[in-house]
């Protein structure tokens, strides 16, 4: 009997870089222009540095966080990510500029906001009357503080009991403890909760090492439903509360 439902977030819930086209039609730059800007324009009240130097090194940090993130599965924080880089640039930040620049970091997709997939907020709002759900997601640029803000500016959060963000438990999908730690908030058996995402390697198969169950997302993007080990596969979010209640 499933008792409890997980969401992923980025191509589950709300489509990742949907805020892009926002940006460019305000004239802005893209976010990974603007994160290397950021730094360009704080290290330069520091000292000389050009524009190149800035990006090799924030580039540089970039390799190094996603081998760390697929190899180890941890998601550094963005105030770690900032700290080697200014290390590497040489620049001792005060701890106001670190702040600041941290919080631009991180609250870039609150001021263009990602698009929410088409029907996902009918779906969760219905499932919260028969079950209780919570978030299990990747923090990238965006903590979990900024995520359950981009939840509650579409009236979601509430719908959520509990949530297992990377930047606040030390380890990312699909390490065993994250969907561990929520099984265990839930109080309930690892064959009691589906977990729902769009990635094979760590929504299907990450709850599947607990003893969990998996429903693969395609509604945003589909990277290959051939070999999918999920119990069940949906493409519009209509689908959803039938395939659950069905499984049930």
């Amino acid at each position: 009997m499933i008792k409890a439902i997980t969401f992923d977030l980025w191509d589950t819930v709300f489509i990742d870089d949907s805020d892009e086209p926002k940006r460019k039609a305000a004239g802005r730059l893209t976010k990974k222009e603007e994160r290397r800007f950021l730094v360009l324009e704080l290290a330069g009240k520091h000292k000389d540095i050009s524009k190149e130097i800035v990006d090799a090194v924030y580039d540089s940090v970039d390799v190094a966080f996603s081998k760390v993130w697929h190899s180890q599965f941890v998601t550094w924080k963005v105030v770690e990510r900032l700290e080697l880089i200014f290390k590497s640039l040489g620049i001792n930040l005060s701890a106001v500029e670190m702040a600041e620049i941290v919080r631009l970091h991180e609250e870039m997709e609150l001021e263009f906001r990602p698009d929410f997939i088409h029907g996902a907020a009918d779906a969760i709002e219905e499932l919260h009357k028969s079950y209780k759900l919570g978030v299990i997601s990747d923090a990238i640029f965006s903590p979990g503080r900024v995520l359950r803000e981009l939840l509650k500016g579409e009236g979601l959060l509430t719908y959520f009991d509990h949530f297992v963000f990377s930047d606040e438990i030390g380890h990312s999908k699909p390490q065993p403890i994250v969907f561990e730690s929520a099984i265990k908030k839930f109080n309930i058996h690892a064959t009691e909760l589906i977990h729902i995402g769009d990635r094979e390697h760590n929504d299907i198969l990450g709850p599947q090492y607990v003893g969990a169950n998996a429903i693969l997302c395609t509604a945003a993007i589909n990277r290959g439903t051939e070999n999918t080990q999920a119990i069940a596969i949906f493409s519009d979010y209509k689908e959803l509360p039938s395939i659950i209640k069905s499984l049930s």
